[in-house]
């Protein structure tokens, strides 16, 4: 078996951190990751009862590349084994964002989780962004589909 090499260079994203703390960056775990984790940067730790949620700190700005976003996403980890997810996944980290990246967690689960300094709490997606031009128009052309809404292709 081959390791398989990325083809583009890697984008940049400048980092500081809040306050010139020393924090975990945004690291990738595999060769093959999609996502870099984001770790909870915590003088104390947080209890998530179930039901509720959190903002997270991560004590880390983040200067995203024009014409890119961050996507902050779950972890499969925590969703399976504790029903904690990011409430507003993904959440989307514009390009002119300079301020501190929060992650919202909730806890969907049965027991209270605790977050922890350090824990590895969200993954961050650097994606480029295809901005489109809206336009109005009278019609709109026909498709299978339709207008067929919520489960109307089946199971």
């Amino acid at each position: 078996m081959t390791t398989q090499q990325f083809t583009t260079q890697p984008v940049v994203v400048r980092v500081r951190c809040v306050d010139n703390t020393t924090v975990s960056l945004p690291t990738y775990q595999t060769t093959g990751a999609a996502g870099a984790d984001l770790c909870a940067a915590l003088d104390q730790p947080i209890t998530i009862d179930p039901g509720r949620r959190a903002l997270v700190p991560t004590k880390l700005c983040l200067a995203i590349p024009h014409g890119y976003e961050g996507q902050v996403r779950p972890r499969s980890g925590l969703a399976l084994q504790h029903g904690v997810t990011v409430l507003n996944a993904p959440g989307t980290i514009d390009s002119d964002f300079r301020g501190e990246i929060k992650v919202l967690l909730i806890n969907l689960g049965d027991s209270p989780f605790v977050v922890h300094a350090g824990d590895r709490v969200a993954q961050l997606v650097v994606a480029p962004v295809v901005r489109a031009a809206f336009h109005t128009v009278t019609e709109l052309d026909d498709t299978v589909r339709g207008e067929g809404g919520y489960g109307s292709t089946g199971v």
